[in-house]
């Protein structure tokens, strides 16, 4: 099992790709989007444009966390990021997030790209489980973990202190052997 290899997922509409320099600006907008700061946990202050530039220029160079850029394949446009991290490699698992800009909602965009993490996760690295953790206010998201095969395991109950009010997280998961049942039937 190896973080180090970045490879280039491509799916129906969309495409994962290692980020690249050019991405910041964009990744900017993205993530001073009000419902990807309202729905991601995110701090309110804007990223400044060195500190952004030092992340993103830094991920192609992680042995440990896989970060993919999503880009829709109908504009070539990238719309998010998803994220392998918290590699327990012992264990053969890891946390899984995901975030999609204005420009890459509600088309499918987001399932596809869970569903492509997820197959690399398990077909391509071997893991056996990989779990996330979601506010309770985003069924959006939810909805794009479970048809990708996440089953809910409980609730975290107010970790997210925002805009005044303590939130709740759903954690969820899936497992190796679900993973290969759920694409077993899908084909």
């Amino acid at each position: 099992m190896d973080f180090s290899v970045k490879p280039v997922l491509t799916g129906e509409k969309t495409v994962l790709r290692p980020f690249t320099e050019e991405d910041v600006p964009t990744m900017a907008r993205i993530l001073a989007d009000p419902e990807v700061i309202r729905l991601t946990g995110s701090p309110d202050a804007a990223f400044d444009a060195d500190r952004l530039r030092a992340w993103y220029g830094s991920r192609n160079d992680r042995p440990d966390r896989l970060d993919l850029g999503i880009v829709d394949r109908a504009s070539g446009e990238l719309v998010g990021e998803a994220v392998l991290n918290d590699w327990d490699e012992p264990n053969r698992s890891c946390n899984f997030r995901i975030l999609i800009g204005p420009g890459g909602r509600d088309r499918g965009l987001g399932t596809e790209a869970v569903r492509l993490m997820l197959g690399h996760a398990f077909e391509g690295l071997g893991l056996h489980r990989v779990s996330l953790h979601v506010q309770d206010r985003n069924p959006r998201a939810r909805r794009a973990y479970e048809k990708a095969g996440f089953v809910a395991e409980g609730v975290v109950r107010q970790t997210v202190w925002q805009a005044g009010e303590w939130l709740d997280e759903v954690v969820m998961s899936v497992l190796a052997p679900e993973w290969a049942a759920l694409n077993a039937t899908a084909r």
